[in-house]
């Protein structure tokens, strides 16, 4: 059935988004039903990789050289068990099978539905997303990278309100992940039915010196969805002044995270990116080492 879906959706046109996408069978979602395991015991069972294809970060800006290191490979590296794998530039193009049977040595696995800038295939992508939570046992979810709008557009996020409540519903007990920077905490209100929907929202500081702010904007995420799950989400280089983030700040992030994990304030903690973990940094190379001093604590 899955596989009907995903070839009939090629073929159709959508110039209805809110009428015409996810309008598949209901029977669908109880082949993705599953209970998400994420709550184990040590500090090192809640840590990610945020993956992109390998060299996906070579041409941005203040990169210091290009970067050869697959997802799978920057997650074994840093000792992570669990990996997100985030579409960049449409790669890994269709179908994504092939690319998928690489990270089933994993814990737990959560695939984009949209991806870098808000891209996406639309009810497409859903549905092949669905088809790897059918077949690979350790894919557990998925996430919407990019998924809010600028502020003066007039569509608030990439799918509407209808449409995430129909993804939840195909989902079953998976739980649906989302990205969101501490600048859109300032558009709480034209954002809130939105995020009242997800079921994890993972938090990123853009800019690593506005890490001085993150306990004052996680506080500010606790009174705009005080139901979701909470992912703090850390970069390993300083995208948004593109240079290396340095270790004291890098430091400041991860601990508060561990802070947040035994408190149960956050659930998960990603590091972004396998694209910069094989460039020599201090920031990877600290973190590294951290995970290593602190991986095994219970919770």
């Amino acid at each position: 059935m899955l596989k009907l879906a995903a070839a009939g959706t090629a073929a159709r046109l959508m110039e209805s988004p809110d009428a015409q996408m996810f309008g598949l069978p209901l029977g669908l979602e109880a082949k993705h039903r599953r209970v998400d395991c994420s709550l184990e015991g040590t500090v090192r069972d809640r840590l990610w990789m945020w993956g992109h294809e390998a060299g996906s970060h070579n041409h941005i800006k203040g990169i210091p050289r290009d970067s050869r290191m697959t997802p799978a490979e920057g997650a074994f590296y840093l000792g992570l068990p669990n990996l997100l794998l985030i579409r960049y530039r449409r790669k890994p193009e269709q179908p994504f099978q092939r690319f998928a049977l690489s990270l089933t040595p994993f814990k737990r696995v959560v695939w984009s539905i949209t991806g870098d800038g808000g891209k996406t295939d639309g009810e497409e992508e859903v549905v092949q997303a669905l088809e790897l939570l059918g077949q690979f046992p350790n894919f557990s979810g998925v996430i919407m990278d990019d998924f809010f709008k600028d502020p003066e557009a007039e569509q608030v996020a990439v799918f509407t309100a209808d449409q995430l409540r129909r993804i939840k519903e195909l989902l079953g007990h998976s739980p649906l992940w989302v990205t969101l920077d501490t600048e859109e905490l300032n558009h709480s209100k034209r954002i809130d039915e939105h995020v009242q929907l997800m079921d994890k929202i993972t938090l990123w500081t853009w800019k690593a010196s506005d890490l001085v702010h993150l306990e004052e904007n996680f506080e500010k995420l606790e009174k705009l969805a005080p139901a979701a799950s909470k992912v703090l989400g850390c970069y390993l280089w300083d995208y948004g002044e593109k240079k290396s983030i340095p270790v004291s700040l890098m430091e400041r992030q991860c601990e508060l995270g561990l802070k947040w994990l035994k408190s149960g304030q956050v659930d998960e903690m990603i590091f972004l990116s396998n694209n910069v973990v094989d460039l020599g940094l201090e920031s990877v190379e600290w973190t590294r080492n951290w995970i290593r001093q602190v991986g095994d604590q219970k919770l």
